[in-house]
């Protein structure tokens, strides 16, 4: 064989060679970009705990929120603020549900707000009480065992019995802040443990009165004014209704994982828009403090 032909042989063999190569390249790329790589299904539980103002808009979040991530069960209980706070700030939970700011006790315990929420809060009482507003001055009158007949509010003779939260709630630390001032609560109540318990004892109570979240006022109570406004959304967003609070999501450090999504979610375009309002709360994004 000339020298010439085995060259030319050896050339051809040499760019079969490196042709093959090429294409196998080619198509393992191809192969590649037509499977793009699964991003990692989020997974794990979230626990909640803390304030009962706020399970009427998580409950319908952690429902839709399992429905998007059916690897991630998230548990939501109440107990009050500063019980959610306690318990996030110690860790036995991810998350720590509150009405209230962050109080100085909790400043070094390495917690990150986020606020969430608006939550409007209403005066109640039994539906047998003929008064429809108080100012100011007067709840604080009977909050404080003052005044302890309607009568002296303009109602019927009948006995006031003052129904509201424990010192663990955040809906008692917004009324003693926004309404109560330096004046103190008198001992002279029935304390119970929750919104949805109070607006019951309420409801069953002749003469009763206390306050609830907005969301829990419902047909069973008679809903008052406060200093002659019925509350509304569109009047605490105009600054003539003034008893409300943020409702924050306590984290111990920056959150993460599934925590950080689900309160991703729950402070989402998608979800404040669909949910906030439906479930008698506003977006913080309409209310200027």
């Amino acid at each position: 064989m000339s020298f010439f032909r085995k060259s030319r042989l050896i050339t051809t063999a040499v760019a079969l060679m490196v042709g093959a190569s090429l294409f196998a390249g080619c198509g393992g790329s191809g192969k590649d970009a037509e499977a793009p790589k699964a991003a990692a299904e989020l997974q794990g539980t979230v626990t909640a705990s803390g304030s009962t103002a706020l399970l009427p808009l998580l409950k319908p979040a952690q429902e839709e929120f399992q429905k998007k991530h059916a690897k991630v069960t998230v548990n939501i209980a109440g107990g009050g603020s500063f019980t959610g706070m306690n318990q996030v700030a110690s860790g036995a939970v991810n998350i720590g549900n509150s009405d209230v700011d962050l109080p100085a006790e909790y400043k070094d315990k390495g917690l990150v707000d986020h606020k969430v929420a608006v939550a409007p809060f209403v005066f109640i009482t039994n539906t047998d009480v003929t008064v429809d507003n108080l100012t100011q001055q007067q709840y604080v009158d009977v909050m404080s065992g003052k005044i302890t007949n309607w009568k002296e509010v303009g109602g019927k003779d009948q006995k006031i019995t003052l129904i509201h939260r424990a010192k663990s709630s955040g809906s008692r630390a917004t009324i003693a802040d926004i309404v109560m001032k330096d004046t103190p609560f008198t001992d002279n109540a029935v304390i119970q443990d929750s919104n949805g318990a109070l607006r019951a004892a309420i409801a069953s109570t002749p003469g009763a009165i206390g306050y609830v979240d907005a969301p829990y006022a419902d047909n069973t109570v008679k809903k008052l004014a406060y200093n002659g406004v019925q509350y509304n959304p569109q009047a605490l967003i105009d600054g003539k209704y003034p008893v409300y609070a943020y409702e924050h999501m306590y984290t111990k450090g920056e959150a993460t994982g599934a925590v950080k999504a689900f309160i991703d979610y729950v402070m989402s375009k998608e979800f404040q828009e669909s949910y906030v309002e439906k479930n008698g709360f506003l977006p913080i994004t309409k209310v200027k403090k």
